[in-house]
């Protein structure tokens, strides 16, 4: 077997956060939305079934909790975060997809959310 591409990935995960440009954003809070793809060979963990050859959610988990509890004023910049920790902690990440949603951002719209997204590799 010969694998294209492989990834783990981390979907419509809710997180409560104080980021925002707004003192009341930063203050009172708000519900955000990550979405998270993370790219790396797994052919090893297909052959063996030994969880030692794969990335483990729970602990993708805590890297993106870690990031999401220091406040910062732009998503961009909690979303690089995020990018450079899950870098650093897993070497064998060549590449992450992430998608970061503020839920009903206080812009005088109605919308289920805004945010970033932010694909960047090694």
């Amino acid at each position: 077997m010969t694998l294209d591409s492989s990834s783990i990935f981390i979907d419509g995960l809710r997180l409560y956060a104080f980021h925002g440009v707004m003192e009341q954003e930063q203050r009172v809070g708000a519900d955000f939305r990550l979405d998270l793809r993370v790219h790396y060979n797994i052919y090893k963990a297909t052959q063996t079934d030994d969880v030692a050859h794969t990335l483990s959610y729970a602990d993708l988990l805590q890297t993106v909790r870690q990031e999401m509890a220091q406040p910062s004023k732009l998503l961009e910049h909690v979303a690089g975060r995020m990018a450079d920790a899950i870098f650093r902690t897993y070497p064998e990440a060549t590449a992450v997809d992430l998608k970061l949603t503020k839920l009903n951002p206080p812009m005088g719209a109605d919308c289920d959310g805004a945010g970033v997204e932010l694909h960047c590799s090694r």
